[in-house]
């Protein structure tokens, strides 16, 4: 299988929304959904295989036992986590741990992240604190002094945000958000707007956690821009865990597999992309991963994808 499209599992929140049901025309209720988890292999929450030999089997079930498809990898487990989060309204302040807490405390990953932006109209993110030390955020948490310590800034289609571990961050109402990430789901809650869920409870907090999790970070978004035969391409990240790149198709690219395998999302746009004589149609908001066994690829089309890898 030199193509494998995959169907994902959605979450509903109390901060979700409709957008992924409305824009992406993925098949999810019709109630809060925040999340839609396209590229998964994390147990419970696997993408499915929706065409080919393999199709109904679970991503997670294919890297188990088609290690060749990926390159033979080391790692055991799926590395990566690629998520759209829709936020109907403003998602809790939180922080996660990095590799060595999540290990210590948890036996797992730690969770480093990164955004693309894919809301139209304008929103923002609280994206680090405005503060110089550790020592002055653990001081204004327990003030309670919420505005002083977190910075706020703008988001719109296009930007792209590199969220390293133990940078606090939040995404806030009418954000769209694409999000590659460690395969991890261990979140601390540091602040919640003082919030009561369905049965009129305060939302955990995880202050102890936080505050141990938190680093002070400075800004790492350096982006490249180049232009290529036939796409333009923005290097969005490659750090220690993915690298992360945006392509815009004009009409035709033809591209040699230089990863073990590459995980795709279709942004905007229609295509398809043709791999040894086969021919797969494309359109907005579909996941899909082009294996070890396509040793070259050509989109075509007008379009842009968000393309990914893990890094070994």
């Amino acid at each position: 299988m030199k193509v494998l499209f995959l169907k994902g599992d959605y979450r509903e929140k109390i901060w979700g929304g409709d957008k992924l049901k409305n824009i992406f025309k993925l098949d999810v209720s019709d109630g809060k959904v925040g999340e839609y988890w396209g590229v998964s292999g994390m147990a419970g929450e696997s993408s499915v295989i929706t065409n080919g030999e393999l199709k109904g089997k679970t991503l997670r079930e294919i890297y188990a036992n088609h290690k060749d498809l990926f390159g033979n990898p080391k790692e055991e487990e799926f590395p990566l986590l690629v998520k759209l989060i829709d936020a109907g309204d403003d998602l809790s302040i939180q922080v996660h741990p990095d590799d060595e807490m999540a290990a210590r405390l948890h036996g797992a990953r730690g969770k480093t992240e990164c955004w693309y932006i894919l809301n139209e109209e304008p929103a923002s993110i609280i994206y680090g604190l405005n503060v110089d030390s550790k020592e002055e955020a653990i001081k204004l948490i327990d003030e309670r002094k919420w505005d002083e310590l977190l910075k706020e800034v703008p988001s719109k289609l296009g930007d792209f945000f590199f969220v390293r571990s133990g940078t606090v961050h939040a995404i806030k109402k009418g954000s769209l958000i694409l999000e590659i990430q460690q395969a991890s789901d261990i979140t601390y809650r540091l602040y919640d707007y003082d919030r009561k869920d369905d049965e009129g409870n305060l939302r955990d907090l995880h202050l102890e956690e936080s505050k141990e999790a938190i680093k002070i970070i400075e800004n790492e978004d350096k982006i490249v821009n180049e232009e290529k035969d036939g796409y333009d391409q923005r290097i969005l990240t490659a750090n220690e865990y993915f690298e992360v790149r945006e392509m815009t198709v004009k009409t035709s690219s033809k591209l040699e597999r230089d990863k073990p395998y590459l995980l795709e999302f279709v942004v905007e746009g229609q295509g398809e992309v043709l791999v040894d004589g086969e021919t797969y149609p494309l359109k907005r908001g579909d996941f899909f991963i082009i294996t070890n066994e396509a040793k070259s690829y050509e989109f075509k089309g007008q379009m842009t994808l968000v393309e990914s890898n893990p890094v070994e």
